[in-house]
């Protein structure tokens, strides 16, 4: 006689997955208010995790000193700029309005000869500037008023949000040398889990999602730290007023993938409202070459860190920033680089049946 089939208990099987499930969601609310600040640890730390072990090995292979060094590094290089940035955003909206309400004096001079003579859209730049000078300053600052005021505003109603930004940094820090100080162990057990899940490709997905954030890493955020530096640097030199203030902004806006174009184009008409025109077309061909450069840099330090299709990670970039805020920036390319090489592995098995078959 043969056995018949165990008769599966469906009302068993749908109270353990309810009891996964509520034991998942309460964990999840319970790390909720940490939730945040590990996501942006574990971030930094996959990115970070080379540097770490070069200075290791530079400390005779001792990891307590290593992590040290690393901690102080990220409260330096992360918790104090971004915390002075904000601090003066905040402290200086007030200032902000008012110069921008000085900028209502000043009135727009003639086009450089230069302007109209650049090829396909020379034309109609300089019929762009003449129309703004005829307008005059004060229709001018008459419709950008409003929105000043309410930019000010929002800075003085958000600066204890910003306190609370600061408190998240620090706690990321924290958290960052806790991964560092045991990061082989916690890299181990995220394979061991995803190659329970599924298989070999569970794990080749975390090396991925690790080589994924490491490029966005290398090509986004170091692109808008070396683009921020040089439009301070530009804008310092021309002796446009509030250089650091106006670098601080560029680099919040280029991490935003907004790019430095949005503070260094004012700063260059406020030079030739001035009547700087030489320093003015000083910062035009500079702000020309920093804009420029993040063609060239980014996609070299993004193809240093992984080997994906750039066009995939632009749009990672781009949707998860939309999506989630600016830990988007990560979360975005590492999920697609993820289902893009699960699917390719997938669809490739198609290729291996029939030569497993034909065995």
């Amino acid at each position: 006689m043969t056995a018949s089939p165990q008769r599966q208990d469906l009302a068993r099987i749908t109270m353990g997955v309810v009891a996964i499930a509520v034991l998942i969601g309460g964990s999840a609310w319970v790390m909720r208010p940490f939730l945040l600040a590990l996501l942006w640890a574990a971030m930094i730390a996959v990115s970070t995790w080379p540097i770490l072990l070069g200075v290791q090995r530079r400390l005779g292979g001792k990891r307590g000193p290593a992590v040290a060094v690393m901690v102080g590094l990220l409260l330096l290089l992360l918790v104090v700029p971004l915390y002075v940035a904000i601090s003066t955003l905040v402290e200086n909206a007030g200032r902000i309005v008012d110069l921008a309400s000085s900028a209502s004096t000043l009135a727009l001079p003639d086009p450089p000869d230069w302007l109209g003579k650049l090829p396909l859209v020379g034309p109609r730049l300089e019929a762009g500037w003449r129309a703004l000078a005829e307008r005059g300053p004060d229709s001018l600052w008459a419709q950008l008023e409003p929105y000043g005021r309410d930019v000010a505003r929002w800075l003085v109603s958000h600066a204890g949000t910003f306190g609370g930004t600061v408190v998240q940094l620090l706690l990321t820090v924290l958290i960052c040398g806790i991964l560092y100080s045991g990061g082989e162990g916690a890299a181990t057990g995220v394979r061991r889990f995803f190659r329970r899940l599924a298989g070999a490709r569970g794990e080749n997905a975390v090396e991925l999602a690790a080589k994924a954030v490491r490029a966005v890493a290398l090509g986004v955020v170091v692109t808008a730290v070396v683009q921020s530096a040089l439009a301070g640097l530009g804008l310092a030199v021309a002796g446009v007023p509030h250089a650091g203030l106006l670098a601080a902004v560029a680099l919040i806006l280029c991490i935003a993938q907004l790019g430095p174009a949005l503070v260094l184009a004012p700063s260059v008409i406020w030079l030739y409202a001035t009547g700087a025109h030489t320093w003015g077309t000083v910062l035009l061909v500079w702000s020309i070459g920093v804009v420029a450069i993040d063609n060239v840099l980014r996609p070299i330090l993004i193809k240093r860190g992984a080997d994906l299709p750039l066009l995939l990670i632009f749009a990672g970039v781009i949707g998860g920033l939309i999506g989630f805020g600016v830990v988007g920036l990560f979360i975005g390319p590492t999920v697609l680089a993820v289902a893009y090489t699960l699917a390719g592995s997938w669809i490739a098995d198609l290729d291996r049946e029939p030569a497993a078959g034909g065995g």
